[in-house]
């Protein structure tokens, strides 16, 4: 019988393409600072999971203009703080709870306890701002 190995979803994330497969995509340092410019991840869905190590808010706010994310917890607290039209909005996420950014709204995140969490989104046009 062949065995084969799991990987590490930190170190290889994966594009769900808008057809059948899953396809592995290797991290770099600069995965996040040259996101808008993958054009290898257009269309379908990058699943990521990522460590908040510290209780310090995210450095960034992001949005996504293609499709809504979902956020989900596996561990820890976290705030997504949503800059919404009508103002500010937090959707308060703790172990094993979950959330969706509406697609086009930057957003945020503050890390209330450190954890680890799953996120699903439509890269398409990702953009970054300080926060």
């Amino acid at each position: 019988m062949a065995t084969a190995r799991g990987f590490d979803i930190e170190r290889t994330y994966f594009h769900l393409e808008d057809g059948p497969s899953a396809k592995p995509i290797p991290v770099g340092d600069d995965f996040w600072a040259t996101i808008d410019t993958r054009t290898d991840l257009q269309g379908g869905r990058l699943v990521t999971v990522s460590h908040f190590r510290s209780q310090r808010d995210w450095d960034h706010w992001e949005m996504h203009p293609a499709g809504d994310e979902l956020v989900y917890l596996l561990t820890g607290a976290l705030d997504l703080v949503l800059d919404e039209p009508g103002g500010e909005r937090i959707v308060e996420l703790r172990e094993r709870t979950a959330g969706v950014v509406p697609r086009g709204v930057w957003h945020r995140g503050i890390v209330r306890t450190p954890g680890v969490g799953l996120f699903i989104t439509r890269g398409d046009g990702t953009e970054h701002r300080p926060g």
